[in-house]
């Protein structure tokens, strides 16, 4: 073999080599590719939100259905069109729009049973609920925790189910609706009203502090809290024990009672609690026919997106004393 050959076919099998080369990276490449693309999308659909504790519960996907305890995180579920597969137990009237859901108790008293049954993919529930928790997530249901001792409490609630099931948008606008509400408020001119806001039932009153959402009402209405400065229960640290001898040294203009069971019954009974102490006569509040009982769907309990309209009765109870 001449010289020349022999140069021929070294440059032949160095382009085949190349060539092989070349192929060997494609294939690589594209066997790399999906496996890059895989994560990405995963990560993609992964939801990840900020519950009432501080915690950040992670969901590889959007929910599929959820379960609550409580009326107020309901409202707002169905505002943004969640499927809702449990509902707090109720004693009343029942919205039809629920009819069809599965009641599982309350933040009191937990159905575990009726939970189980649904099997829903999240519950939400009170921080009370804690206790529980591990019986819940055994069975496959994340938990997720939200409260509501404040206006800005409902408004994180609203974002964080907007974020789990994808409805950031519809929760903005529901937010917004209620800094609108809530600003409009603030702009107008009022003047301080002195209120004792009382929950309870017969035989067992709290006065509500300005950490409760009663209280955050009232100071948004423009109301003056006369029990800001009573200690906090230490079991209920949105409320303090009522204490006759400041309540009538600081004498309200208006007393406004809190309660989840019949209104008129423990309207009667705290009516009954005031003729005991001939001192409660003398208030202005009650010398003045003052003394009134707060709707129960909106104040004895979270009220959800309706937080606007309790937000409304307050402003009207206080107008009267204005």
């Amino acid at each position: 073999m001449n010289k020349v050959s022999l140069l021929l076919l070294s440059a032949l099998l160095l382009f085949v080599l190349a060539a092989c080369g070349a192929e060997k990276d494609k294939a690589e490449a594209t066997e790399e590719t999906p496996k890059v693309d895989e994560e990405k999308v995963e990560d993609a659909t992964a939801i990840e939100v900020k519950d009432a504790t501080g915690d950040t519960v992670v969901f590889e996907e959007t929910p599929e259905s959820i379960a609550v305890l409580n009326s107020g995180d309901l409202d707002i579920l169905l505002a943004l069109g969640a499927n809702v597969t449990g509902r707090p137990t109720s004693s009343g009237l029942v919205a039809k729009e629920v009819e069809g859901i599965t009641e599982i108790g309350n933040p009191h008293q937990p159905n575990f049973e009726k939970i189980a049954e649904v099997h829903p993919s999240v519950l939400a529930a009170s921080l009370s609920f804690k206790q529980h928790a591990q019986n819940i997530e055994r069975q496959g249901t994340k938990v997720v925790y939200t409260k509501a001792n404040s206006i800005a409490d409902i408004q994180e609630t609203i974002q964080l189910f907007g974020q789990l099931f994808q409805k950031e948008s519809e929760a903005e606008t529901i937010n917004q609706s209620i800094t609108e509400k809530v600003d409009g408020v603030g702009k107008a001119e009022t003047n301080s009203v002195k209120t004792l806001l009382v929950y309870g039932a017969p035989g067992t009153y709290l006065a509500a502090l300005p950490n409760s959402l009663s209280g955050d009402l009232l100071e948004k209405a423009g109301g003056e809290n006369i029990a800001s400065d009573f200690p906090q229960e230490e079991s209920y640290p949105q409320y303090a024990s009522l204490s006759v001898e400041k309540i009538i040294e600081r004498n309200p203009e208006v007393v406004m009672l809190i309660t989840h069971g019949d209104p008129e019954a423990v309207k009667e009974a705290f009516e009954g609690e005031m003729e005991k102490n001939a001192a409660w006569k003398n208030l202005d509040a009650v010398k003045n026919g003052n003394v009134v009982v707060l709707p129960s769907h909106l104040f004895g309990t979270n009220p959800g997106t309706k937080v606007t309209d309790a937000l409304d009765v307050m402003i009207e109870n206080l107008a009267v004393v204005k």
